[in-house]
């Protein structure tokens, strides 16, 4: 079996859960996942079966869009609402006040990365580290927030709407606005609703995955994956090309495309430049 499936991923379930039950759904170990949620997020994981792993390097550097709430007024050792209490104090913030200081979290932004994560210094994972008691310096990083949209406000709860770039630790986001608004904040929910081109509207969720009787039918084929890129049908000669590995001319405006086979087969990612079409990655079946 190759393709993506696109999870609803539940509460309490790590990544890594997700994908190791779905190599004994699907039968195969080749399986990878596109973008790591915390145990307590819910939404959109996408996950590569079968050659479809190959595309998983492209999955890296795609953009995130959550919804979040943010309670006001509590910090967390983890800076959600699983870690230890660290601060809490009364909230009178405004809907007004928060819009505010918002504007100063849109476009580039540093974030110090949290404790509680995966990131390594000196070959140890800082969430080991702090499970030990311990806290290292950790540099700042530079994330871009594409969107930040206050999506209403309930007692000491904001909801937000987030869509950012690859490394954005949102509840760190919650914790810096928490911070500017002069009361502290962690996160107290979170939900992918779109990752790349996927959504939550066409995510299943995972328990009517496990419970299918054709699992294969919820996979989707790996070119959907670049379907923002033009599509282009290649000559029986230039599939052969393509296949051996080797280059051939094409004259087409430069840029990213997805190349098909006479035969409607997705055979490459394929750049056009100067003319001549190689390969960025190949996808065809050997």
């Amino acid at each position: 079996m190759n393709g993506i499936v696109i999870i609803d991923k539940p509460q309490d379930w790590t990544s890594q859960d997700v994908t190791a039950r779905l190599r004994r759904v699907f039968g195969t170990r080749r399986i990878g996942h596109g973008g790591t949620l915390d145990p307590m997020a819910t939404g959109v994981l996408p996950v590569f079966v079968g050659r479809a792993t190959r595309a998983v390097e492209f999955f890296e550097h795609a953009e995130k869009t959550y919804e979040t709430v943010l309670r006001l007024g509590l910090t967390t050792d983890t800076e959600d609402i699983t870690g230890s209490v660290l601060t809490e104090q009364p909230v009178t913030v405004t809907p007004r006040e928060a819009e505010a200081v918002l504007e100063h979290f849109r476009g580039e932004i540093l974030q110090v990365p949290p404790m509680y994560s995966a990131l390594k210094v000196n070959g140890q994972k800082l969430c080991d580290l702090a499970r030990k008691g311990r806290e290292v310096e950790r540099q700042p990083r530079p994330v871009t927030i594409h969107e930040l949209t206050l999506l209403g406000m309930e007692g000491r709860d904001l909801r937000l709407r987030v869509r950012c770039s690859k490394g954005t630790y949102i509840r760190t986001l919650c914790k810096d606005i928490g911070q500017a608004l002069g009361c502290g904040g962690c996160m107290a929910q979170l939900r992918r609703v779109a990752a790349g081109e996927y959504t939550i509207g066409e995510a299943v969720p995972l328990e009517v995955l496990l419970e299918a009787p054709d699992p294969e039918r919820y996979l989707r084929s790996v070119d959907t994956m670049f379907r923002n890129y033009p599509a282009l049908e290649l000559t029986p000669n230039q599939e052969t090309r393509c296949r051996n590995g080797n280059s051939f001319s094409r004259p087409l405006p430069d840029g990213t495309y997805r190349a098909y086979s006479p035969t409607g087969e997705f055979l490459m990612l394929a750049r056009s430049e100067n003319g001549i079409m190689s390969t960025i990655k190949s996808f065809f079946d050997i």
